[in-house]
């Protein structure tokens, strides 16, 4: 795996301590600061204090749930600007359509694949340094 063209801080959001020590190694890895969350609640306070670059949110969570959360980001003018992934096993059409609809600006299915994340991740990033440029 190549170094992360635009190291960044990703706010990684799951209740999940696998998925949590996979994704954290892996963004680690390619150069980029991880902040971990284990539900919504959490991430709505982390998105604040860390200003990640780019949010990975687990939609099945205690407390507060990704959608929930998300939608919350969506709708605060601190975090409104966050590109936002689903990572959920909730892999039916129906559901990513509601995702992509409701909160999400992209939809990964669990399990996931390293390569796809870390492809999606990097074209948010080179995204959001386009139009601060």
């Amino acid at each position: 795996m190549r170094a992360a063209e635009n190291p960044a801080t990703i706010l990684i959001v799951d209740d999940n301590p696998d998925n949590l020590f996979i994704l954290e190694n892996l963004l680690n890895h390619v150069g980029h600061r991880v902040v971990q969350a284990r539900d919504g609640a959490e991430a709505l306070r982390l998105a604040i204090t860390e200003s990640p670059d780019l949010v990975l949110m687990d939609l099945d969570m205690p407390i507060m749930d990704g959608w929930e959360a998300s939608r919350r980001l969506r709708e605060s003018p601190q975090t409104s600007h966050l590109p936002i992934i689903a990572l959920s096993a909730h892999a039916l059409l129906g559901d990513q359509e509601r995702t992509l609809g409701d909160c999400c600006d992209e939809f990964i299915s669990k399990p996931f694949n390293p390569t796809n994340v870390l492809a999606k991740i990097e074209r948010f990033l080179s995204q959001s340094k386009g139009q601060k440029s």
